[in-house]
């Protein structure tokens, strides 16, 4: 034990102060970690006979519409990003990412209830609820922790929610987290969802769908939602990440896109796709459901703030229409 010891820590003295070093000795494997192994490697050749094992392809260039791959000779057309106007690297994001940098600094190193948030951050709620139409909204790390965080604070055993069956899986997550009473519908069924709202006593009724399905491209129905919301005293929220920023004439999404601008009590979306290709998330609707947000919703409370220049990206892109002001072939 002695001998062991003496092999793990080695006392050095700069200066008269002791700095203990660690040295790392090559023995047996703890029989956790022999068990582990064991049973994750069997569950990774489960995922691999299922077909569903993940690849990671290594860019080695920007994210453009040509990217080069790490490992490959020359450039590749890329049609899977979500860089749906090619912002991701355009000149404009870059430069305002570079002052942002220079004026505010690489973060916060807190949460935004400490000392987390600076002027940026509010301006950006700001317009972003402005853009959206909105009272108030209220920044996270990434939609998922957007979603992650409202089913959980605003609704309780008391209340209900039902959701779309091919929802993203950030809203599953978040309603999982929830105590409401949870109710699923057929995908885009509205007889399907009415009856499960007008058999419903609970005290809020909360209907949550993707406003474009991401896997299957087809749109939710909103005006028929908005109906059911109408005659069932039921609020909708919509998940707009792969529609902000370019469905519709001025990139306002989905309501946009059907004709039913306001037609969201909630919207969930995020930063990291059409808008700016950055990192981030938001919720927008109510002043008083925002403010609980700020107060009770856990990846806003535990998470640092938001890195500053994804505001910058913002300030290129949100105080104009995303696909009024693009090349056409960047749409």
């Amino acid at each position: 034990m002695a001998l062991r010891s003496q092999l793990l820590r080695k006392v050095f003295t700069t200066n008269g102060n002791q700095v203990r070093q660690l040295h790392e000795l090559k023995g047996a494997e703890r029989a956790g970690v022999a068990r582990l192994r064991e049973v994750l490697e069997d569950r990774l050749q489960d995922i691999k006979r299922a077909k569903t094992f993940k690849h990671e392809r290594v860019i080695s260039s920007p994210q453009d519409t040509k990217v080069k791959v790490k490992g490959a000779e020359g450039e590749f057309l890329n049609f899977c990003a979500n860089n749906y106007l090619g912002l991701s690297n355009h000149p404009e994001v870059v430069e305002a990412a570079r002052e942002g940098l220079r004026k505010y600094g690489a973060g916060l190193s807190s949460v935004r209830f400490i000392c987390g948030t600076q002027t940026l951050h509010k301006e950006l709620e700001h317009r972003l609820a402005q853009f959206h139409g909105r009272e108030d909204a209220i920044l996270y790390g990434s939609c998922f922790d957007a979603n992650a965080g409202l089913f959980e604070s605003m609704l309780t055993p008391e209340d209900g929610v039902f959701s779309d069956a091919l929802n993203h899986a950030s809203i599953i997550d978040g309603i999982r987290l929830c105590k409401a009473q949870k109710h699923r519908y057929p995908h885009r069924d509205l007889s399907e969802l009415e009856h499960l709202l007008a058999h419903s006593d609970a005290r809020i009724k909360l209907i949550v769908t993707d406003g474009v399905f991401s896997m299957d491209g087809n749109v939710a129905p909103l005006p028929g939602l908005r109906e059911l919301a109408d005659k069932y005293r039921a609020l909708l929220c919509v998940d707009d990440s792969h529609a902000t920023g370019f469905f519709g004439a001025t990139g306002r999404g989905t309501e946009e896109y059907c004709g039913v601008m306001g037609a969201a009590d909630i919207i969930c979306s995020t930063l990291g796709k059409a808008v700016s290709g950055s990192a981030g998330g938001y919720t927008t609707g109510p002043k008083e459901l925002i403010t609980l947000l700020r107060n009770v919703s856990r990846p806003y409370l535990f998470s640092n703030a938001p890195a500053t220049c994804s505001g910058c990206f913002l300030e290129v892109t949100v105080d104009k229409p995303f696909a009024e002001n693009l090349p056409v072939e960047n749409v």
